[in-house]
């Protein structure tokens, strides 16, 4: 079995971080979302796996290249026991198109299409070994959400599969699609005989329809526990609360006699903790600092990043960003790379940011 991992959306939910970081490389507890994927298909036991990567097309506005950042950051795979090949698509014409175009790739093998954005922190070795104990031609992961109009959803008769619909205004349920979907060769077929949908996408809900319809095994299943597509700041923030929940306490860094750490708290090599009270869950990515400031709970630093002076929550802080003597409580933020938000002290309310690279912000 072979593992496809589709990491070539624009992340326009995700704006302004994506215009200059790929989605996929957003960090969870310090951990770029793409390599939750990737662990979870190696734990799986699939070790080929394709990396469907977005191409710049002049005539598709909002296409853009996310190869030479997926690549940096995945390499050739070897580093996580992986063999990684990358596969371009000129345009995001949908995730349909995503698994046509890795046809030579998968050769006649069943493969494991994974969206790379999406978070399914059980893993999916049950799900592997179900499809190679039933063989069905698909199946598909299901999870409950309270916003169905949002994904593709599912109707299901008596245990099976018989209707999906692509982020239907009126949803006949609320059984989201989780962004990992198991085929046989079958679904080449299914999506030889679709046409692009209204907004121009082949959508793989109408693929994995065409199989149903014409008579061929879909199954489904249901996920336990939870999922997230980590698709806006309110998800992401959740996913890496989740992550932070099962993190165990590790010092690498130095933490000097004048701070507290309280509950589960990392702190990694080369960073430092200076006169500051660290409540966990929280992460401090190496070579940050933290000086006199209030964190957490629930805060991701990434690496070589400084606060001081700060009180910050339920956030993320990507590398390299200075949070110095901001006003008030940060809180249920997301701030990009080299961010530089700085001020006096003055008291103010709660503070909320989504902060793209780069950025400035002063008081």
């Amino acid at each position: 079995m072979r593992g496809l991992v589709l990491a070539g959306g624009r992340g326009t939910r995700l704006r302004p971080i994506t215009h200059t970081l790929t989605k996929q490389l957003i960090p969870l507890a310090n951990k770029p979302i793409i390599f939750y994927a990737l662990d979870a298909l190696a734990d799986a036991g699939i070790r080929e796996i394709g990396i469907i990567v977005g191409r710049y097309h002049p005539d598709y506005p909002g296409s853009i290249d996310t190869r030479p950042e997926i690549e940096q950051a995945v390499g050739d795979g070897s580093a996580l026991g992986l063999r990684i090949t990358y596969i371009e698509q000129d345009a995001p014409r949908g995730i349909a198109h995503a698994v046509k175009i890795a046809r030579d790739f998968v050769g006649g093998e069943p493969f494991v299409t994974f969206l790379g954005d999406n978070f399914v922190p059980a893993g999916i070795k049950s799900f592997v070994e179900e499809f190679e104990r039933e063989r069905p031609n698909a199946l598909i992961l299901l999870c409950k959400v309270p916003n169905p109009q949002d994904f593709g959803v599912a109707v299901l008769e008596n245990g099976r599969a018989v209707r999906l619909e692509e982020k239907p205004k009126h949803p006949p349920s609320d059984l989201a699609l989780v962004g990992v979907y198991l085929f046989d060769s079958t679904i080449f077929e299914a999506i030889e005989h679709i046409r692009p949908s209204a907004r121009g996408e082949l959508e793989i809900t109408h693929a994995i329809q065409w199989l149903i319809d014409n008579g061929l095994v879909v199954h489904p299943h249901l996920v336990r526990g939870w999922w997230k597509d980590t698709g806006t700041v309110q998800d992401l923030l959740e996913a890496n609360a989740m992550v932070l929940d099962d993190i165990e306490t590790r010092i690498e860094g130095t933490v000097d006699d004048k701070s507290q750490l309280l509950a589960k708290v990392i702190v990694e090599a080369g960073a430092e903790v200076i006169a500051s009270i660290i409540q966990g869950p929280a992460i401090i990515g190496r070579g940050a600092k933290v000086i006199n400031s209030l964190i957490g709970p629930y805060v991701s630093i990434y690496f070589d990043a400084q606060v001081e002076r700060t009180e910050i929550a339920n956030s993320i802080v990507l590398e390299e960003s200075v949070l110095s003597r901001v006003p008030g409580k940060i809180r249920n933020s997301l701030i990009g790379k080299r961010v530089v938000i700085a001020a006096v002290d003055r008291e103010q309310p709660w503070q909320e940011y989504m902060v793209g690279d780069y950025s400035r912000i002063t008081f």
